[in-house]
């Protein structure tokens, strides 16, 4: 069974600043999802922060990888990491899949 990391993010600037760097930090998860390394990515309700679902092996490859956010970058905002195995539900049995 395949773990993955629930990396959930808190703004820690106004939403008009994270906003400002929306458009980069979007293109930065495209580029993981090119990769096979996101599963899904989306902004909380309300918006003080987002969740990615990154497929990867170590909480140390989740937080390398999330480094290279621009929200990390700028100083926008912060990441936690939950490993997580799925056993119910839409991700029940879920396998890695890489291009």
């Amino acid at each position: 069974m395949s773990s993955v990391y629930l990396m959930i993010s808190k703004y820690l600037k106004p939403l008009a600043e994270v906003d400002a760097a929306r458009e980069d930090h979007l293109t930065f998860l495209a580029g993981l999802e090119e990769r096979g390394l996101s599963v899904t990515a989306g902004r909380q309700e309300p918006a003080v922060g987002g969740i990615i679902l990154l497929d990867v092996d170590t909480e140390a490859e989740a937080h390398e990888l999330i480094a290279q956010d621009p929200y990390v970058q700028r100083g926008l905002a912060e990441y936690t990491a939950t490993g997580w195995h799925p056993t119910r539900g839409a991700l029940a049995g879920y396998q890695r899949v890489r291009p």
